[in-house]
């Protein structure tokens, strides 16, 4: 077998051949691209003893990439090292601190001979399987950023503004009436301005429900007098907040048409019919199932792995339809919870003196539950 150790740069890639010694048979530099992965394969031929490309084993500090993609390609087993367990394998083979392109290359490739069993290996996934991951991630991304500048924005509003978190709280800061009448009314003087038919009109414009009632309410809290900053320092405040709630409404059109992109690309997967029939499971997350498990054939070892539990879902075509709207659900009590009182069901039971007749009978109708009289105590126990 080849061992590889590729310690990869954004323009080129240094990479390190062992023998299964150890013993290092090549270390070169190779450019990023054609180029570079060309002159690999041609180096790796030199040194393979015989044409079976499944002998080459790689370690690399990604799993991502044209370049991983290629080795993959190439029927190389690629190993997806985590930088800090590379880091913790240099400190055992080396003086800790030292730091070198080509000995880090070498790490690798010893790492990967001797500690491959504890390493993941990149698996080929289908193409449909790496673009939904790809839009599935961006996607999250989009969320994350949403939820980024929207607590920045509640940070803001908080100190010089907190009528606003009030008065749009059942809104929440990213629905669309909230970020229009944010951009049109940031501060406290100019909010209280706003007149019922100004709220009314953006919340028809997001479809809200029982529109006279929120708009009243609404204004009224804009209008509540809340302490406050000084009109030089509002206007600070509220130029930072209109900002932000402009990067927020182009975020939320950006997420919407994510949503359909992720959707159009995961219906297209092969399994996607699967992953929906699963109970709970909607077009975003069941994207996420495939982008992130992967759907290669043997990616998972064990009886309870992704690939068993895909066969198991795909022979019961049923589950999530016919048979769970055949069979009713029942309520259940909660683990380790008791009935307040013996034999009686929780929905009767029996309190005050009518409870006590009821536990006296309990006890009489099970002998074993009444105490023993002291004539029937061990000797040890009457002996004083």
């Amino acid at each position: 077998m080849l061992f590889v150790g590729d310690d990869w740069a954004e323009d080129h890639h240094d990479v390190c051949l062992q023998d299964a010694a150890g013993r290092v048979l090549a270390s070169r530099r190779l450019p990023e691209g054609v180029t570079g992965i060309t002159r690999l394969h041609e180096l790796v031929a030199g040194h393979l003893d015989g044409d079976d490309p499944g002998q080459v084993v790689v370690a690399i500090e990604t799993g991502r990439g044209p370049w991983v993609r290629a080795l993959v390609a190439a029927g190389y087993r690629v190993f997806a090292v985590n930088p800090k367990q590379a880091a913790r394998h240099r400190e055992v083979v080396a003086v800790p601190g030292k730091k070198d392109d080509t000995f880090d290359a070498a790490a690798l490739a010893d790492m990967v001979r001797t500690r491959r069993h504890q390493l993941r290996e990149v698996a080929a996934d289908s193409d449909d399987a790496e673009a939904v991951k790809v839009a599935a991630r961006a996607h999250q991304k989009l969320v994350w950023e949403r939820t980024r500048h929207a607590l920045r924005m509640r940070s803001a509003l908080r100190e010089y503004f907190p009528a606003a978190l009030e008065a749009y709280a059942e809104l929440t800061l990213t629905g669309p009436d909230t970020l229009e009448l944010l951009a049109k009314a940031p501060g406290p003087a100019p909010a209280a301005r706003l007149t019922r038919a100004q709220i009314s009109a953006a919340l028809k414009r997001a479809r809200r429900h029982d529109i006279a009632g929120r708009a009243t309410r609404i204004q009224a809290a804009l209008r509540e007098q809340h302490l406050g900053q000084p009109e030089i320092v509002t206007e600070a405040y509220a130029a930072g907040v209109r900002a932000s709630a402009a990067v927020i409404a182009v975020l939320n059109e950006q997420i919407s048409k994510m949503e359909a992109t992720v959707e159009s690309l995961f219906r297209r997967h092969p399994e996607a019919g699967v992953y929906l029939s699963q109970p709970g499971i909607g077009v975003i997350t069941g994207a996420r199932m495939p982008g992130e498990f992967g759907d290669a054939p043997g990616r998972y070892a064990g009886r309870q792995g992704a690939p068993q539990l895909r066969r198991h879902l795909a022979a019961d075509h049923r589950l999530g339809q016919e048979e769970d709207r055949a069979r009713p659900v029942h309520p259940q009590r909660p683990p380790g919870r008791r009935d307040a009182q013996p034999g009686v069901r929780g929905d009767q039971r029996i309190t005050g003196r009518a409870g006590l007749l009821r536990r006296a009978e309990i006890t009489r109708d099970r002998p074993h539950r009444r105490a023993a009289s002291p004539a029937a105590w061990p000797a040890s126990c009457t002996a004083a």
